[in-house]
């Protein structure tokens, strides 16, 4: 009996540890999650330089109108819009400040031209069965007259250089990508040349032995620094930390250009013939442009 309990006492020994185990509960281990990557977005506030490239879709529009010096009075007009097409290239410089998504800037310019177009007016020589033309007379003679002769007028103009000073102000759809319209002062430098030609048809009325067909011509040429508006919109993304890349189109309008000529053609009243031109100057520019900010994110 004795050997029985002692027998059965050791195997509950034994299996003692196994079955106290079963009882305790495992404790529950925390570990601390890994930090989460945060974007700290991007900051556009700063000075900014770059350079851009694009092209300039101008416009002149403008009037020619032959004048009667003797009277002033205006003989015919003529009206015609060209193009002074062409790309153009430059640098700009500015600043921003951002607030949360909103951005507010100040930016200038300068664009090298050098874009030309031209426009050629008429004033009617006379017609079949008449003396005088629209702005010069002809010349009668001793049994027949002398039809008045056409006269000319070529004009040429450039858009050597313009630039702008204009405010910036943008919307950070997202960190990196800038959503922004512009406006300002716009100025540049027009310059306009002409030339007139005409052949004056003269002589004594009821002679025919005076009659003379003289050539004449002149002209002119000009430049004006002129100031106007400008207003566009862009986007621009930043693809690194200080560097940043842009599309934007801008509208340039630089007023009106205007001039006059008085020439050695005989008018009407025997006065000079004088041509008076207005243009008014406009560029549509489509420029791509990469900017470096001298501040970190």
């Amino acid at each position: 009996m004795t050997r029985t309990l002692l027998v059965a006492s050791a195997i509950a020994i034994l299996l003692a540890p196994d079955a106290f185990a079963a009882d305790l509960a495992v404790p529950h281990i925390y570990t601390k999650a890994p930090p989460v990557a945060v974007d700290p977005g991007y900051n556009w506030s700063g000075f900014y330089a770059g350079f851009n490239i694009g092209y300039g879709l101008g416009r002149s529009a403008t009037t020619v109108d032959f004048i009667d010096a003797g009277v002033n009075a205006p003989l015919s007009s003529s009206a015609g819009t060209f193009n002074l097409d062409g790309v153009i290239g430059g640098g700009q410089i500015g600043y921003n400040w951002q607030r949360e998504m909103f951005v507010l800037g100040l930016e200038s310019d300068f664009q090298g031209s050098g874009r030309k177009g031209s426009l050629g007016a008429l004033c009617a020589g006379a017609p079949d069965g008449l003396q005088d033309g629209v702005c010069t007379p002809g010349h009668r003679g001793d049994n027949t007259f002398d039809p008045a002769l056409p006269v000319t007028f070529d004009l040429t103009q450039k858009l050597d250089w313009f630039g702008t000073v204009r405010g910036r102000v943008g919307v950070a759809a997202a960190p990196r990508v800038l959503l922004y319209g512009t406006g300002g002062l716009a100025y540049g430098r027009v310059s306009t040349s002409g030339s007139v030609s005409a052949i004056n048809v003269t002589g004594s009325p009821g002679s025919g032995d005076n009659l003379a067909f003289t050539p004449v011509a002149a002209g002119f040429s000009s430049s004006t620094t002129k100031f106007g508006w400008s207003a566009g919109a862009g986007i621009e993304g930043a693809f690194a930390s200080n560097w940043s890349a842009r599309l934007e189109y801008l509208h340039v309008d630089l007023g009106t250009v205007s001039g006059s000529l008085a020439t050695p053609v005989i008018a009407l009243s025997g006065a000079p013939l004088v041509v008076r031109f207005r243009s008014h100057v406009t560029d549509n520019v489509l420029r791509f442009g990469l900017n470096y900010r001298f501040s970190g994110t």
